[in-house]
């Protein structure tokens, strides 16, 4: 829900995440306009959790790069004008090339995620969640995972299309995750 019509920068979003009314909520922007989310539900936290070890686990096993977990800030894009696009993946993952050796104090991460993990909650709009995967795809992320638990549904999107997996298809991180494979089952089993 967008709940303002004045514009903020990513380092306006970081003083905002910092205010005690803003403590207990999720915050991203898009084009500048702040987004007000409540916390997640236990099934999404839940989902959410499975995803990122799953995910984890395989990328620092094979020394990948990095993944960050649910609200970890990915600033997508600095607009001159003020109007900056941070989200914040449940799952975010960069490749070790893009790691900076000493990662900063604070702030959010200067660029998109290489990978990009949804999870849909009931109360999250179609069209929000598809905003998201484009605004992702658009400022660089390579491929972007959304999960609906509820119907046990993935649906794999690149810069080149998309792909729905349903229960019994197998899950690929392709030249992202090189090697990556889960059975779409096992993530929501």
């Amino acid at each position: 829900m967008v709940v303002q019509a004045k514009y903020h920068t990513a380092e306006d979003l970081w003083e905002l995440s910092h205010l005690p009314e803003y403590v207990d909520m999720r915050l991203e922007l898009r084009e500048g306009e702040l987004i007000v989310m409540a916390p997640s539900s236990w099934q999404h936290g839940v989902a959410s959790s499975k995803f990122l070890r799953l995910i984890g686990d395989f990328v620092e096993t094979h020394h990948l790069g990095l993944t960050t977990g649910a609200e970890t800030g990915y600033i997508l894009h600095k607009n001159p004008d003020g109007r900056d696009t941070v989200r914040a993946p449940d799952i975010g993952f960069v490749a070790a090339a893009r790691v900076p050796d000493a990662l900063p104090e604070s702030g959010y991460v200067p660029f998109a995620p290489d990978l990009a993990v949804e999870i849909v909650s009931p109360n999250d709009k179609a069209h929000e969640v598809q905003d998201k995967v484009s605004e992702y795809l658009q400022f660089g992320t390579r491929l972007v995972w959304v999960a609906y638990p509820m119907s046990k549904m993935l649906v794999v999107h690149t810069p080149s299309g998309s792909n729905t997996l349903r229960e019994a298809d197998v899950l690929d991180g392709g030249d992202v995750l090189p090697g990556f494979r889960a059975s779409v089952r096992e993530l929501f089993g």
